[in-house]
């Protein structure tokens, strides 16, 4: 089962890569990781997707507190957060084709951010499912390159992740 979970660390050298260890050496799947500084610039966010099929999450949380730098984890329910993710994607896109295309990607929202004679490059952001529908789509022109920036997460309503309590049995 994927958790989405967010967790604030203090933003020092170093931290990324003992979280993302921290998940290698115990075997979970990282699917998506996305980190970045916070509206404090001595804290950042990392927004981690994680396959744990066997494990409870509270396993998972009780590891990352055991990190020195790690401040706060909670995990991010699909129904009271908000996800969206960044893809870049350079498609086929010969004189023939281009309008549909670009009309697709006006359908999802998106942008045509560089054009060539012979591909065309569109971002297009919002929620996993969003993304993934537009790839299935444009995929019949032809893929030739694509990046995703990870997912990013936040709850639902006023309340901050500083100020949400975390169960973590003793």
């Amino acid at each position: 089962m994927k958790h989405t979970i967010a967790v604030l660390v203090e933003n020092k050298p170093g931290v990324l890569s003992r979280v993302s260890g921290l998940f290698a050496r115990r075997g979970f799947n990282i699917h998506s990781l996305a980190v970045g500084t916070t509206e404090s610039a001595n804290v950042s966010r990392m927004t981690i997707v994680v396959d744990l099929p066997e494990r409870p999450l509270e396993h998972v949380t009780k590891q990352l507190y055991k990190l020195i730098n790690v401040l706060k984890v909670i995990e991010l329910e699909p129904d009271s957060s908000v996800e969206r993710e960044l893809m870049l994607i350079k498609v086929r896109a010969v004189a023939e084709v281009r309008a549909r295309i670009i009309e697709l990607t006006e359908i999802f929202r998106g942008k045509v951010i560089d054009v060539g004679t012979d591909a065309m490059t569109v971002e297009v952001t919002g929620s996993p499912e969003k993304i993934h529908s537009f790839e299935d789509l444009i995929a019949v022109y032809g893929i030739i390159e694509l990046v995703k920036s990870g997912r990013v997460a936040l709850s639902r309503g006023s309340k901050s992740i500083k100020d949400r309590q975390l169960r973590v049995a003793g």
